[in-house]
């Protein structure tokens, strides 16, 4: 049996080593990235959400596409120049957007903690985890994906510079880069690798430098996506609701529009009208 003034020392050391610990996981100090970040998107014609910021959006984004899926990107394109919506329709009927499309436009918060860092985007919110925890084998597909970061300390500050992440399926699909529906591939297995640092010149500007690594593309595809942090001290944080706004209407496999006058609409050229088997026929 332990003697009493042993336990105390077992006790007394163990408390020692948990501080150590703690310690040990404080000696590194978490940067400012407080504050509300606007994603910075240069104007260009044409529509504003583009993966790359610095090109203008559609063919012009020069995506890597291959063969197969540049064949999927012009049937695509095909169907909105009917009227559709094509690849983009999901989002357009404000499902999430998903990975990597979620971080190309909007308002932006990070929410820093020693465990997780929170990227919080409007209506979506990334966890990003931190505290070097397995890549799990059981997740569900989200739109999201699954992220694990790594915090470096590039300049030997003593203040860490760096959030390097990895982020994994299975996701939720389909998923698109931009509203032109360019396509991620349809198996939903892309992985993608980011650098989120402030700007050595200018501490009010962040970057997240993504690379996507998608079946669908002829080699890695790699954007530097910018921030500007806002010069509120108190930001609102107002939460809009995409549904609000929304005029689309899914029945079964296809989308109509909802008219100004309460009528359902086609949402492209010779789109048959709902079937309607369950509604007694009205007599004239």
């Amino acid at each position: 049996m332990f003697h009493r003034s042993a336990l105390g020392l077992f006790a007394v050391a163990t408390m020692l080593t948990v501080t150590a610990g703690g310690a040990q996981a404080q000696d590194k100090k978490y940067p400012n990235w407080k504050g509300e970040w606007d994603a910075v998107v240069p104007r260009m014609p044409g529509q504003q959400l583009r993966f790359d910021p610095t090109k203008p959006y559609g063919r012009r984004q020069e995506a890597p596409l291959t063969e197969e899926y540049k064949k999927v990107y012009q049937e695509n394109l095909e169907e909105q120049a009917r009227g559709g919506q094509g690849l983009f329709l999901d989002h357009a009927s404000c499902l999430p957007a998903g990975m990597p499309t979620m971080m190309s436009i909007g308002r932006f918060e990070y929410i820093i903690t020693p465990e997780t860092t929170y990227v919080a985007t409007g209506s979506d919110l990334r966890r990003i985890f931190t505290d070097s925890r397995p890549w799990p084998t059981d997740l569900e597909p989200t739109y999201q994906g699954f992220s694990m970061g790594n915090w470096i300390d590039e300049d030997s500050s003593g203040t860490y510079d760096v959030l390097e992440v990895e982020t994994r399926g299975p996701f939720k699909g389909p998923r698109v880069y931009d509203s032109t529906g360019i396509p991620l591939h349809f198996d939903n297995e892309s992985t993608f690798k980011e650098r989120i640092f402030l700007d050595k010149r200018d501490p009010n500007i962040l970057h997240d430098v993504i690379t996507v690594f998608d079946h669908a593309l002829t080699q890695p595809w790699t954007v530097d996506k910018t921030y500007r942090r806002g010069a509120k001290k108190f930001p609102n944080w107002s939460t809009i609701s995409c549904l609000e706004g929304s005029n689309y209407v899914k029945i079964a496999n296809e989308f109509y529009l909802l008219s100004w006058d309460g009528y359902l609409m086609p949402l492209k050229k010779g789109q048959p009208p709902p079937d309607t088997r369950y509604f007694p026929k009205v007599q004239k």
